[in-house]
């Protein structure tokens, strides 16, 4: 195996430990390799967004909150 693909898979490999490490429930962020925002720790995928989605959901939180509670019946939880 050559030098560059062992360091690579020894990064992989400590990359996923920290993962696995952050544990269940905690969220984690993360950049992505094309330059958006990851948050790992929703489910079993990232949810990954460029910055202006992020910055354009966070500015709608509290409709969010709103819509929640408004539909709190129709909505399920996961846990």
């Amino acid at each position: 195996m050559s030098e560059d693909l062992q360091s690579e898979l020894e990064r992989l490999r400590a990359e996923n430990a920290r993962l696995k490490q952050a544990g269940r429930g905690k969220l984690a962020m993360k950049v992505s390799e094309k330059g958006a925002l990851s948050v790992y720790g929703m489910g079993r995928f990232p949810v990954t967004l460029y910055k202006e989605q992020w910055l354009r959901l966070l500015a709608m939180a509290e409709e969010i909150k709103a819509f929640i509670e408004a539909n709190q019946d129709s909505l399920k939880s996961k846990e």
